[in-house]
């Protein structure tokens, strides 16, 4: 019975996903200026709890206010900020690093960095499909859709996203996005 109730949950889970993933495509951008300070507060405050548990040690750095949809930046760096979360869990020592790369003249390059299990570049190219996982079910929770979230939002917002890692040394994410124009 119990292994029913967890498949259920699963596929729920699966199924939400999908739907949301399915709507950032189609949704219409209602684009603001918007704090991305603000939104990595508000992510870190909602994940409070699971991180308060494993003494998770977070640096961030200042973050500008950029021009975008607030929802669906917060619903990436949400993603990008749980699985940095959710791959360190096995550390004694979590760290999570979130700030601007750098400021070229056209974008914002952000970044999530974490010194959890990393990846093996050699299958970088996966990162960002639909159902790809480079970890097992069993080790780490997930559908497979988040980072393929990202990269839809990015995309939607004119921008990019990437990452770098290493097995047992962490990952970066990173986040381009355009700065906003003069208005």
């Amino acid at each position: 019975m119990l292994m029913i109730q967890e498949s259920a949950k699963r596929m729920g889970t699966l199924i939400d996903d999908l739907l949301a993933f399915s709507r950032i495509g189609r949704a219409e951008t209602r684009e603001t200026m918007v704090s991305l300070e603000q939104l990595v507060n508000e992510v870190q405050n909602e994940m409070w709890q699971e991180t308060e548990a494993c003494n998770m040690t977070w640096k961030l750095g200042p973050l500008p206010d950029l021009y975008g949809d607030r929802s669906m930046l917060k619903i990436a760096l949400s993603n990008l900020i749980s699985n940095a979360v959710k791959f360190t869990r096995t550390c004694t020592q979590p760290l999570i690093e979130i700030g601007c790369v750098e400021e070229r003249s056209d974008c914002v390059v952000v970044f999530v960095k974490d010194n959890g299990v990393g990846f093996n570049m050699k299958y970088v190219n996966k990162l960002f499909g639909v159902f790809q996982r480079l970890h097992k079910v069993d080790e780490f929770e997930g559908t497979g859709i988040g980072l393929a979230t990202v990269q839809r939002i990015a995309h939607r917002h004119g921008g990019q996203v990437w990452a770098e890692g290493q097995v047992g040394a962490g990952a970066t994410f990173y986040l381009s996005l355009p700065k906003p124009l003069e208005r």
